[in-house]
């Protein structure tokens, strides 16, 4: 089973317009909240956000840690990224096209971060125990992960029906895949609620979780 559906090509079509959607931005700056109420992020942390978009999220974290990647899978998202980054004058951030699923993406193999985080992407990520375990090798001991996204759904959140993702995760069978990658959960707590008309024609409640799991000062870096 590959470790991600590739998604990259719809990403490309959607980057121009991306950012135009208020309800994203408006998703985007309570996940960041939330994560900076969570983890506490600091000059002294090297941090890593997958599945970064246009960054959106990104443009919040980076002035609050010592350096950030900001990696994803869809280069044209990844322009968008880059051009607020010249415009903000942040020196901090280096976006990559890294697909991190891969088993052959070496880009970050000797890499070593205190804080990872994402927003809505781990539902599409196909593999999500084997995403987790490549997560835990890439934290520092004692670093912390946050993740942001769904909780299970009706199948009906996304409009396009042949789109490969999760419908969201339940939060015990996501905290025993964390235990599993040799993290441990501190919180899980709803951050965000979607109201859409879903593509069955009804208006449903989507909630958006934010989980923290740190890795034990203990733990050692396995190989990858």
């Amino acid at each position: 089973m590959s470790g991600t559906w590739n998604s990259s090509e719809k990403f490309n079509r959607e980057a121009a317009e991306w950012d135009a959607n208020p309800q994203r931005r408006a998703v985007a700056l309570t996940v960041a909240k939330a994560i900076i109420t969570a983890t506490s992020p600091n000059k002294t942390m090297h941090a890593l956000e997958f599945g970064c978009g246009t960054g959106l999220l990104t443009m919040e974290i980076a002035p609050l840690v010592k350096t950030l990647r900001a990696i994803d899978t869809s280069r044209e998202m990844l322009a968008v990224l880059k051009e607020k980054i010249r415009t903000s004058g942040i020196e901090s951030i280096e976006a990559s096209c890294i697909n991190l699923s891969s088993p052959s993406e070496c880009a970050l193999h000797n890499s070593s971060f205190e804080l990872i985080y994402s927003s809505m992407t781990l539902h599409h990520i196909d593999d999500t125990a084997g995403f987790l375990n490549r997560l835990s090798t890439l934290l520092s001991p004692g670093g912390t992960l946050a993740l942001a996204d769904l909780d299970m759904e009706d199948g009906l959140f996304h409009d396009d029906p042949l789109e490969k993702v999760h419908h969201g995760f339940d939060r015990t069978k996501l905290a025993a895949l964390l235990h599993g990658a040799g993290l441990e959960v501190k919180s899980f707590e709803t951050i965000y609620t979607f109201n859409k008309t879903n593509r069955a024609g009804f208006t449903a409640a989507y909630p958006v979780f934010l989980v923290t799991a740190t890795k034990k000062e203990s733990a050692t870096r396995d190989n990858e």
